[in-house]
Order: C-alpha cells, then structure tokens, then sequence
C-alpha cells in the first residue's frame, strides 16, 4: 500500500522523530506513513524568510517519492501548502490548516501556544487568510530561550502557564499545539488546563489519511 508522506522542513530529525512518534497511533488505519526530514532546511523555523526558502527543496523532495499517496507539510505555518497543491493531485494537508479546522469543530474559540514571538505575526496572516480571526481567542508564545526548549519540564510548565494564561485571560475553551514534534505534551497539557488539545500532525494525518480512504482531493482523483 503506497505511503502519505509527512515532510519536516526544517532539518532537525530529533522533530521528525517527534513527529513519527506523535502519528504512529494513526498507523492502525493499515496506510503506511513515512516521515522525512528537509535536509537542506534550517535548523529550526522562525521567520517568514525561513519558511519560503523551504518551499524549492521541499517540492523537490516531495516530487522524489514516487509512491506517495499524499502528503502532509509538518511546518506550523504550512510552507509550500499551495505550491505542493499545484504540483500534485494527491491529498496535500497542512498541519496548521488542519490543526485550526480541527479546533473549530472543539471548541467556539481556539488558542494558539506559539513557541517564540516572531512566529506569531506568520500565524496571523494565516488566520486572516483563512477568515477564522473572529474566532481566534489569543496567541501566546512560550517565552522560552532554545536552550530552554531542550528541557521537557521547563517546556511542559511554560505550555501549562501560556494555556492557563490563553484560557483565563482571552477566554479560549480549545487549544492548538503551535509547534510539530511536541505531541509528548499534549495529554499533561489537557490534564493542566481542563481544555482539549490539538497536536496540528495528528490532526494533519487524520484529516489525510481520511482523505486517501475516501478518494478526496483539491483535483479530481477520478
């Protein structure tokens, strides 16, 4: 059976292993997922720049699998999104498209934890975009220096703070994950907060996956 291809475009493979490790309980639907790493991508995505560079090698590596059954770009802010879409008729699944119309059916207003501030902006655009905005409870960034970020439990406490902080002061009842890779996190998250919880790959490759089950595409399949 061909594979959905789920692409990191950043070049940390410790995120795609976090990325396979958050989708291995979709395994049992019986479609294989394969989870590459954007070799030639940064370290990490921080800025718009950043992410349009990603765009030219990530359509390459896309291009490269030949067995595809789909696709799903695990960059929060969906990079390539509509470039991909134009280059294949497979599913393509953006984890941060995903990941909001995923919360949109939890929830009457959603709030983004962002892992650094200059993220934000880009989420943003993408949320006017979209036409969501008047649903939209707040986006808060961990505040976390990379260093910081290494430790899990400086990470959890700050998810659980910003949470607390999206919950109480802008009023969100569902939460978004605005980072790949950090689905470890996510049932601590929804313990801390009382709120459900979307991890934008997981919501990314279910929507995806029901996608290839039922032959649905941006083009016809057929």
């Amino acid at each position: 059976m061909n594979p959905l291809v789920v692409i990191n475009p950043n070049s940390s493979q410790t995120v795609t292993d976090g990325i396979d490790a958050a989708v291995d309980p979709l395994r049992r639907f019986g479609i294989p997922i394969r989870c590459l790493t954007l070799a030639e991508g940064p370290a990490g995505i921080e800025s718009q720049r950043q992410a349009d560079l990603t765009i030219a090698p990530m359509l390459a590596l896309a291009a490269d699998q030949d067995d595809a059954a789909g696709y799903v770009i695990a960059c929060f802010g969906d990079p390539g999104l509509h470039a991909l879409r134009d280059q294949t008729s497979l599913p393509v699944v953006g984890i941060q498209e995903a990941a909001v119309m995923t919360a949109l059916t939890l929830g009457q207003r959603f709030g983004v934890i962002a892992i650094l501030p200059a993220s934000i902006p880009r989420h943003l655009r993408a949320f006017g975009a979209m036409g969501v905005l008047d649903r939209l409870a707040g986006d808060r960034a961990l505040g976390l220096g990379v260093a910081d970020l290494a430790s899990d439990d400086k990470s959890l406490d700050a998810m659980i703070a910003t949470g607390k902080r999206l919950r109480d002061e802008d009023g969100a009842n569902v939460l978004i994950m605005g980072c790949a890779g950090m689905a470890r996190f996510r049932e601590p998250l929804e313990d801390a907060t009382g709120l459900p919880v979307v991890e934008p790959t997981q919501a990314a490759v279910s929507m995806a996956l029901g996608q290839i089950r039922l032959g649905l595409s941006h083009k016809a399949l057929r």
